[in-house]
């Protein structure tokens, strides 16, 4: 067939796209007059267009591309793992991939969170939390706890469960009702502290005792969990105060209640360690992951769950009625061992301690432009908060943010060549969460190229 015969043979794979695919939170009419940007090929901390156009990619793909793009031996161990055994589910069964990967996990997380439930991806692994918490007091004789509580303005996923814990309004109101029975309390955004604004710690024990004013409030008899992130993420990354995780491990500990420890992002090496339970001192009842467990190159999540929440499954007829066509599969755990192999032997980890100094002084420099209200974040984790006064820490209108935020900036920043986003789900922020391989000259080629944009896009505010 000659290429006149064929009319996809003459057309970009942009207009293709247009043509068939849906993008996931994709403004669709924006692309009635211009391409969709196609990424076809990725080097290190670089990816390419269809055009060969080279980006810096600083957001990790989707805060998940921990050992950089193209790494060999993360392809060799899918495609020994394809020709062993390319799929078989964990129904009733098992198989070594996923037996090896569980045992590695919980030989590092921390306390007896020893029992590894594979999922597909991290909304699936914060949906199965809520259930098995549900599940396990019904189990143990406290069938009314089933609440849980969560942050203001926290991503936790996009199923009808994982998304009632999320605390974006915009995120659910096309979906409502949702489920019930998710109660939110603030954040740790200190730069905007409603309370002690003057105090870090005071304002840290203030937001944690905002958990056990929740609880009573609607009954700790009611309360199965509560789900926090180690360092939130939607707002543009607010760190823990310090003493804010222990105080809520004595709240949890009073009423009864679960910590789920949400690090879909920030476990394996974001922010220097395995699990940012770690890095913050805390122990929790259950971690939720993904992303960064298989450094994105297959899908694959889990729950880790304390041995004490297995325990009413070993007995009787009890099972967690709970699974998914694709959780654990084969291929995915390969991937993540080999995944963690890497991050081992290259010490991914203590690169991001070592450097996270001089990534956070590097972003540091842009304090100086009158747009930038505020750097924060932790390891290679990081918000960069835009003001239209920074004096007064006054936002973007919302005609601001859609006509220099969307309008410029995050177009602008792309052309440019950096990857990253741009959100104003908060206020507006730009968010940076490179692959853990990166150093020096990549922190300075990101503050240039955010220099020359931001500096443009204060003279459009």
């Amino acid at each position: 067939m000659t290429a006149t015969e064929n009319p996809a043979a003459t057309r970009t794979l942009g207009d293709r796209a247009r043509d068939h695919l849906w993008l996931h939170f994709a403004q669709h009419a924006g692309y009635a007059d211009r391409e969709i940007p196609v990424i076809t090929r990725g080097e290190g901390a670089y990816v390419y267009d269809e055009r060969g156009k080279r980006y810096f990619d600083g957001l990790a793909g989707l805060f998940a591309v921990q050992v950089g793009h193209g790494r060999e031996e993360l392809a060799r161990a899918a495609a020994e793992q394809t020709r062993k055994l390319a799929y078989f589910p964990l129904w009733s069964h098992a198989h070594p991939s996923a037996i090896e990967l569980a045992e590695r996990i919980a030989a590092q997380a921390p306390g007896k969170l020893n029992r590894v439930f594979f999922t597909g991806g991290g909304g699936e692994a914060v949906e199965t939390a809520w259930k098995l918490a549900k599940q396990y007091f019904k189990k143990t004789g406290k069938p009314t706890k089933h609440k849980v509580i969560s942050r203001s303005l926290a991503y936790h996923g996009t199923s009808q469960g994982a998304l009632s814990i999320t605390g974006i309004p915009g995120a659910k109101q096309d979906f409502e009702p949702l489920v019930p029975s998710a109660i939110k309390v603030p954040n740790t955004n200190f730069y905007r502290a409603p309370e002690h604004a003057d105090d870090y710690e005071a304002f840290g024990r203030w937001a944690a005792d905002q958990v056990a004013l929740a609880i009573e409030m609607e009954g700790p008899d009611t309360v199965a969990a509560v789900f926090l992130e180690p360092l939130q993420n939607t707002g543009g990354c607010f760190p823990p105060p310090p003493g804010y995780w222990q105080r809520v491990r004595e709240i949890c500990d009073a009423y009864d209640v679960l910590l789920v420890s949400d690090e879909v992002i920030c476990a394996f090496g974001r922010l220097g360690h395995d699990f940012g339970a770690n890095r913050y001192g805390y122990q929790p009842d259950i971690i939720t992951t993904a992303k960064g467990l298989t450094s994105g190159y297959a899908p694959l999540g889990a729950m880790i769950a304390d041995e004490r929440l297995m325990r009413p499954f070993l007995s009787g007829g009890s099972s967690f009625a709970h699974g998914s066509t694709y959780g654990g599969h084969p291929v995915s755990c390969a991937v993540a061992m080999a995944n963690l192999d890497v991050m081992e032997s290259e010490d991914l980890y203590g690169q991001v301690l070592a450097n996270e100094a001089n990534f956070r002084a590097t972003l540091g420099k842009l304090l100086d432009l009158p747009i930038v209200g505020d750097v924060r974040g932790q390891g290679y984790f990081y918000g960069i908060e835009l003001v239209k006064d920074k004096a007064t820490k006054a936002t973007f209108t919302p005609d601001d943010a859609e006509r220099v935020l969307r309008g410029y900036v995050s177009d602008a920043l792309f052309d440019a060549g950096l990857y990253c986003r741009a959100d104003d789900r908060a206020e507006p922020v730009i968010q940076l969460a490179p692959p853990l391989i990166c150093t020096q000259e990549h922190f300075d080629e990101v503050e240039q190229i955010l220099r020359a944009v931001l500096s443009e896009a204060w003279t459009r505010l």
